[in-house]
């Protein structure tokens, strides 16, 4: 069985404990860290989402605090609307928490751990994207000593997957652009596994149900967590179950079968009222040659997913065992 060593940057975040939780239990991941990022919630309270899950799941790999803002604005407000006032769905957490995170700032994390592992780590992004881009700005050279990049973000059109922020722009796109351009235009593999096929992939109640019945106490776990977030997809959508979103990610790396992807530089608008918008160049599209696209790698743009392979694969995960 091929093992992936991999960095799972996040901001914790209902879907992003999902996420990890399946990554965890997958015995093709080496999870050599996990780097934290303003997002979902402050930097501060996801940290301490991120100790508190690394604890419960008895994992070995550090957490490291990692960007509190994004490269050129403040803050955003987070989601708490979405996630809960702690991230985790309002689940009661301790006090204080067993670990304390790693010393170095998450970017230093990163190029560390990809300099010990040239051409074997794998980033999966599923937060904004500061800390990649901070990595790069102290370290261009790791941008060729990765194996790949997996990024939860972005929105395409793709059979009316747009934006869920703005009309054309994706939470964590939208949170830094400004460092989404600069990942999505760096030499490195991407792989964006945008609302295209993100929300394809829906885990409606019963799927759900049957997790939190048979998967044990990590199934246990995942239905309670996913709870107020399935409220507020009833509220806002009508939809009785939950978005996948960043589990796709990690499921990328292990599964590339399972998704349709198209192949062009991409950009990320900064500013304006299309602030934060993700813009694909299609291989072979008939348009005159222009710098603000032709000097940029190519990068893959998921476009179509096998919904039911997907979610069988996460449901496997935990109710074969």
């Amino acid at each position: 069985m091929p093992r992936y060593k991999v960095i799972f940057d996040t901001d914790p975040g209902v879907d992003d404990a999902m996420a990890l939780r399946f990554l965890t239990r997958r015995p093709e991941f080496d999870l050599l860290a996990i780097t934290t990022v303003h997002g979902n919630l402050d930097v501060d309270t996801v940290t301490r989402n991120a100790l508190w899950l690394a604890d419960w799941m008895g994992l070995a790999a550090p957490v490291a605090r990692g960007a509190a803002t994004p490269l050129d604005r403040p803050a955003g407000l987070g989601a708490p609307h979405v996630h809960g006032a702690n991230g985790i769905g309002d689940l009661t957490l301790p006090q204080s928490m067993a670990r304390a995170s790693d010393p170095r700032p998450a970017w230093q994390v990163i190029v560390d751990l990809v300099r010990a592992h040239p051409g074997e780590v794998t980033l999966i992004a599923v937060g904004p994207l500061t800390n990649l881009t901070l990595a790069l700005r102290h370290d261009p050279a790791i941008a060729g000593l990765v194996a790949g990049v997996s990024i939860m973000g972005g929105a395409f059109g793709t059979r009316g997957h747009a934006g869920n922020m703005t009309p054309v722009a994706e939470a964590n796109i939208l949170a830094d652009p400004e460092a989404a351009d600069a990942v999505l235009t760096a030499a490195w593999p991407v792989t964006l596994l945008g609302l295209d096929v993100t929300q394809q992939v829906v885990m409606d109640a019963a799927y759900l149900d049957r997790l939190g019945a048979q998967g044990g106490t990590d199934g246990t776990f995942l239905r309670a967590v996913s709870r107020f977030y399935q409220d507020f997809h009833e509220r806002t959508r009508g939809l009785a179950g939950i978005f996948a979103h960043d589990s796709l990610a990690v499921i990328n790396v292990i599964a590339p079968e399972l998704f349709t992807r198209r192949r062009g530089p991409v950009r990320v608008v900064c500013g304006g009222i299309a602030d934060g918008q993700t813009i694909q160049k299609p291989e072979g599209a008939l348009c005159p040659p222009s710098p603000a696209w032709d000097p940029y790698p190519s990068q893959s743009v998921a476009v179509d997913v096998d919904t039911a392979a997907v979610l069988a694969l996460y449901a496997d995960t935990f109710l074969a065992s």
